[in-house]
């Protein structure tokens, strides 16, 4: 079954074409992703209606972009995968329309995709993947949750975060140091060059039980740490390791005892954050030294994209399940209330 998938919940457009007769990473035919951060950058942030009216103009170039770096033509394709939520509601039904419109043409099912299952996924789609039973922990710009995979489809939040996400606490950090937008890797590439040990911040909630975060505390200090410091260029870069560093930490902490709550070994990282360097390092660190695994898509997999949503709606289609003809964007959406793919379970 060869699928087209649409992304378009945010600030990057993503088309990508998944064939499931082609075992492990050779699924993924093509995929293409156009990034409006420029667009974006003179607000400080994404701009809903101006991201909308870019998915406008850049969608349809991209499918035809993305279908001949696949070798195919829109007759070879079985079914329009389209991220259905959560997201900004404008630029949801951007990509809906555009997928359901060429499904109802091509006479073809189509899906839409939990856009947080589309992370969740995503490392399913390379050579060796995890089976199910695992724990997902999913870091981006939006979320940061723990969740404990039973199946496809069938999903138990564990803990998530009470106030900013992990990559929005990145990004808002790297403000308040005056860094560029987007401000998240720019940190993360000026931690590289900061010394290990030099600021030292609280791991935020790891000594109490639960599996829950929460990085607005770590936030503030760093504000402060940046106001009282000389703010030379080693220092920005020492006061970014030392929030890298935390926010690492804590993010290992947690996931370790997901893991000892679930009773599995196996920890499955997705979303932007899921890129950092640090991050995967200590991940596989400690699951290694537990005689399991962390298993991640590749970094370019790791931001929104139309491959996992290609990816996540093949399966779904592949089990027989379809949306009907009306247009579906669901601008909040609780991933536990997904149905179940019984293949796959």
């Amino acid at each position: 079954m060869k699928v087209l998938g649409i992304e378009s919940s945010c600030d990057e457009t993503g088309v990508a074409v998944y064939d499931t007769a082609l075992p492990g990473a050779a699924g993924l035919r093509a995929h293409a992703v156009y990034s409006q951060v420029a667009l974006h950058a003179g607000y400080g942030g994404v701009v809903p209606e101006l991201a909308s009216r870019d998915h406008v103009r850049k969608l349809l170039p991209l499918v035809r972009q993305t279908l001949s770096g696949a070798g195919l033509g829109v007759g070879d394709l079985d079914g329009v995968a389209y991220t259905a939520g959560p997201g900004l509601v404008g630029a949801l039904l951007v990509g809906a329309a555009v997928a359901r419109s060429l499904a109802w043409a091509l006479e073809v099912p189509a899906i839409g995709v939990h856009h947080m299952e589309g992370h969740l996924l995503a490392p399913l789609m390379e050579d060796d993947p995890p089976v199910p039973p695992f724990v997902a922990l999913l870091v981006s710009g939006g979320h940061t949750q723990l969740v404990a995979v039973d199946g496809i489809g069938r999903y138990r939040l564990l803990g998530e975060t009470l106030d900013d996400a992990a990559g929005e606490a990145f990004d808002k950090t790297a403000k308040l140091m005056g860094l560029p937008y987007p401000g998240g890797p720019q940190l993360a590439a000026l931690a590289e060059q900061g010394r290990a040990g030099a600021y030292r911040f609280s791991r935020p909630m790891t000594d109490r039980p639960g599996l829950d975060f929460s990085f607005s505390g770590l936030k503030t200090q760093v504000l402060l740490a940046w106001q009282q410091s000389d703010r030379s260029a080693q220092t920005r870069a020492d006061i970014a390791r030392g929030f890298e560093d935390a926010v690492v930490e804590t993010l290992a902490i947690k996931c370790e005892r997901a893991l000892d709550a679930a009773g599995s070994d196996v920890i499955v990282v997705s979303g932007g954050v899921g890129a950092n360097r640090r991050l995967r390092a200590r991940l596989q660190e400690m699951a290694a030294a537990r005689g399991g695994r962390a298993c991640f898509p590749r970094p370019a997999l790791c931001t929104d994209n139309g491959a996992m949503i290609a990816f996540a709606g093949a399966l779904r289609l592949a089990a027989g399940q379809h949306d009907g003809l009306e247009i579906n964007a669901v601008p909040r959406w609780d991933m536990a209330t997904l149905p179940p793919v019984a293949a796959a379970a």
